[in-house]
């Protein structure tokens, strides 16, 4: 590297013990960021076909306002996303909040009274627990009298299929697969283990519907989670899927019946996907798929970046600095609040917004622990931007993602390790 760039890296902050640490731990990861190029060139054409063949036009970046009657923009923007995921039918609208949201409002839209949802793949997403019923809140699935049953992965971090098999009953409606760990320090689900279990679920139980959580997923492999049977597939638009363009907003893709049920949810019966306003943000959303493969593999190079520096220092990285990845997270286990909190110390001293803050950890809604998150982002809660999150309770692991850009992520991670070498935490 160029003395002008060292010395800017310094100017940043960075000092030269950590300049020539993360030198050589880059210099050896080539081979796999060229594999992470050759699956992004394919996901990037893949999105490019899908726009074309659905014959995206000037006219499509236009919105409307007020019932959003024949929005033109809106629906071709719901049949690329059905033919990017080789889906019947998608639902990507601005009215979906976030990408609980989704994953609730694709529950809710297909579950009755009387149902029964099972999750084979452990504990769900903290903010998940709300929405189930597992921690009581108003609203929740709990209270329209529809039960919920898990399945614990084993201990290898395999799928138990000896107690999904008894799971499964006459009430058993909806499977939920959660793509990536959450706040967990279990594997990431590849999407071909995800077809595995979808297919031993369909053989005990046929007319089950197989939902999958896929945020932080989508474009890190070639396929998605609908090529290999899912009926439902859910993400939100400030993850992967929006490239850091989409303002908000989220996604449900998949059986054209499902996607129905969820319209009908997100507006009323009777209007369904006939509604809804795109108030003038299409633009960011069609830019944002377009841009999707290549900001993903700048995160992905990011997160395998970060776990090659953490595990040279000795920490427990998930996954660990060779496996092979199925999402853009980092986990990092430190077992001290000190260390979760002298690294999102760092990522914010990174940002390019707000970068003079100091995030602290605190009682944030739909958790049941302190959580410390930091992020500069341009959209504000933005995990496909540069970002770090951990809940303040053993292991005391951190999650980091995103980095619009590679140059991004890698500068992000140099100040958390600089950040704790400052606080004495590690040494180089």
């Amino acid at each position: 590297m160029n003395t002008e760039t060292k010395n800017i890296y310094k100017e940043l902050g960075i000092s030269d013990k950590v300049y020539q640490f993360s030198r050589e731990i880059l210099d050896g990861l080539s081979p796999r960021f060229d594999e992470i190029d050759k699956n992004t060139e394919y996901n990037q054409l893949k999105v490019i076909k899908a726009m074309q063949d659905n014959k995206v036009s000037e006219a499509c970046l236009l919105g409307t306002t007020g019932y959003g009657y024949n929005d033109l923009g809106r629906d071709t923007l719901e049949a690329v996303y059905a033919s990017v995921f080789h889906a019947e039918d998608a639902l990507v609208r601005p009215q979906i909040t976030c990408g609980t949201h989704a994953l609730a409002l694709a529950l809710m839209s297909n579950l009755r009274p009387g149902d029964e949802l099972l999750s084979p793949v452990g504990k769900p997403y903290d903010t998940l627990e709300e929405v189930i019923g597992i921690r009581p809140s108003k609203g929740s699935l709990a209270e329209y009298s529809i039960a919920y049953k898990q399945v614990d992965l084993l201990e290898n971090g395999g799928f138990d299929y000896e107690a999904i098999k008894k799971a499964i009953h006459e009430k058993t409606k909806l499977v939920t697969i959660q793509r990536s760990k959450g706040y967990q320090t279990r594997p990431t689900l590849s999407v071909q283990r995800i077809g595995e279990l979808i297919a031993f679920i369909k053989e005990i139980k046929p007319d089950v519907i197989c939902m999958v959580d896929n945020c932080y997923g989508e474009f890190v492999e070639r396929i998605e989670p609908t090529d290999v049977g899912a009926d439902m597939v859910v993400g939100s638009l400030i993850k992967n899927a929006g490239g850091g363009l989409a303002p908000i907003g989220g996604y449900i893709v998949g059986k054209k019946s499902c996607v129905e049920n969820a319209a009908y949810r997100l507006t009323s019966p009777g209007l369904g996907k006939e509604v809804g306003a795109s108030l003038g943000i299409l633009k960011d959303f069609y830019q944002g798929i377009f841009l999707a493969p290549t900001v993903t593999a700048g995160a992905l190079k990011g997160a395998i970046f970060a776990a090659n520096v953490y595990e040279k220092l000795g920490f427990k990285v998930v996954p660990n600095a060779t496996e092979s990845r199925h999402d853009i997270i980092q986990a990092v286990e430190f077992g001290t609040p000190e260390g979760v909190i002298a690294f999102c110390k760092g990522i914010q001293a990174a940002a390019p917004i707000d970068s003079f803050v100091t995030p602290e950890p605190w009682d944030m809604p739909g958790y049941d622990s302190k959580v410390i998150m930091a992020a500069g982002a341009f959209v504000s809660g933005s995990s496909i931007e540069l970002s770090a999150d951990g809940p303040i309770k053993p292991p005391y692991a951190v999650y980091f993602q995103g980095g619009l850009t590679f140059e991004h992520a890698r500068f992000g991670i140099m100040k958390t390790l600089q950040s704790m070498l400052d606080a004495g935490i590690v040494s180089l």
